[in-house]
């Protein structure tokens, strides 16, 4: 039997034994599917705070360390999205869902598999493949995948507000979507969504008033709306009215939400939003930041009677990147009250952008580039999303 055959057979004998098992079994079960081939895994997945690799527990196996995303040779292969090998022979191979990166494999190899082999590594990353969409799929029928992604315990506002995001990363052939949350523990207000049928791409993002679980609350009703309103085909224009009466039907207190809603052609490059009382979009070009995107202006969401909203429109390049941010971004300030400001967010992203990162990896970064900048002041939720409209962009979130 050939190299292949065999990654195949195993392959086959893991979603074989897939269909039964509960999600703190899958490190078992790719051990299992893996044994004939002499091949042992070690199955790590990525933190919510996006900072470490924290590894599947196993029984009868000691638990590894966690693995640090910065600065090693594991959290290379991660963020770039690509096989790695190590000097003894390891392979690292990164797990996602579609381009969603949720984790690693450290796979150990037997005498007779050469790391350097492509047929190896092609079964690793079938393997690795097959993996990723287990994890998606065996995550919400227990606590345990959830609870190896985290460090210490979550509040009940961040875990609400987690469970209404989509995934993290999206890409197609020609677009790619990504979204990051800070503090992921401890979230208050600030939400994020995209949908893409056909050629046409929603967004939003999202900020409701206050802090902790009544802001959640506030920001879970307009999302929830947002999409309801979405799926019977309501039109841009219509969609700050549906949210504005669905949170005027919850609370007579004048709460209400800051947020900007678009659509976005995919095929013509039309961009139509909506900025209901938010931060104004940063349009990148040619990897520099070129303009804010300050028209659609409208009163926050809940605010109004539920009329139409006016329509701001702009066409867009191809290679154009949009970036939407909160307020907890640009007004995060360090122990001397500096706040971080629009000017350095937009620097740091053209830095990143100019390096060839892929959408995520250039989020994660500017994401620790204010966590480093507050360290322990107190802060506000800061969520970030990246929109890059072309072939090579999505290619960057390719596994």
């Amino acid at each position: 039997m050939s190299t292949t055959d065999s990654w195949l057979r195993a392959l086959a004998d893991l979603t074989a034994r897939s269909h039964r098992q509960p999600p703190d079994a899958l490190a078992t079960g790719v051990n299992a599917a893996l044994r004939d081939l002499g091949v042992t895994v070690t199955t790590y997945l990525v933190d919510v705070e996006q900072d470490m690799l924290r590894p599947l527990p196993e029984p009868g196996r000691p638990l590894p360390d966690p693995l640090p995303i910065d600065a090693s040779l594991p959290g290379r292969a991660y963020t770039e999205v690509r096989v790695r090998a190590g000097q003894d022979g390891r392979l690292w191979v990164p797990v996602v869902n579609g381009t969603d990166r949720l984790g690693l494999l450290e796979v150990f190899l037997p005498a007779d598999l050469d790391p350097d082999d492509e047929a190896v590594r092609d079964g690793c990353r079938l393997i690795s493949g097959l993996v990723g969409h287990l994890i998606t799929a065996k995550t919400a029928y227990g606590d345990g995948l959830h609870s190896v992604r985290r460090s210490r315990p979550m509040a009940v506002s961040a875990e609400l507000l987690w469970h209404l995001l989509p995934p993290l990363t999206f890409a197609t052939d020609t677009v790619a979507v990504s979204g990051i949350l800070e503090p992921c523990y401890e979230v208050g207000g600030d939400a994020f969504d995209y949908a893409l049928d056909g050629t046409t791409l929603a967004l939003a993002i999202l900020d409701g008033v206050g802090h902790g679980l009544p802001a959640v609350l506030t920001t879970s009703v307009a999302i929830s709306a947002l999409r309801a309103a979405r799926r019977t085909g309501t039109d841009l224009p219509e969609l700050p009215g549906a949210v504005d009466a669905a949170l005027r039907s919850q609370w007579t207190d004048g709460r209400f939400v800051t947020g900007v809603l678009a659509t976005f052609d995919i095929d013509s490059g039309r961009l139509r939003y909506v900025n209901a009382g938010h931060p104004a979009p940063v349009l990148l070009r040619r990897g520099r930041a070129v303009r804010a995107l300050t028209g659609g202006r409208r009163l926050p969401l809940g605010l109004t009677g539920g009329g139409p909203g006016e329509v701001a429109e702009i066409r867009l390049e191809p290679g154009d990147r949009l970036l939407l941010h909160t307020d907890g971004v640009t007004e995060a300030r360090n122990a001397a009250g500096e706040m971080f400001g629009l000017p350095r967010l937009a620097d740091l992203a053209e830095r990143h952008i100019g390096s060839g990162l892929p959408a995520p990896e250039t989020l994660r970064r500017l994401s620790r580039a204010v966590a480093a900048h507050r360290g322990t002041a107190s802060w506000d939720d800061a969520t970030v999303v990246l929109v890059e409209w072309s072939g090579e962009a999505a290619a960057r979130v390719e596994p």
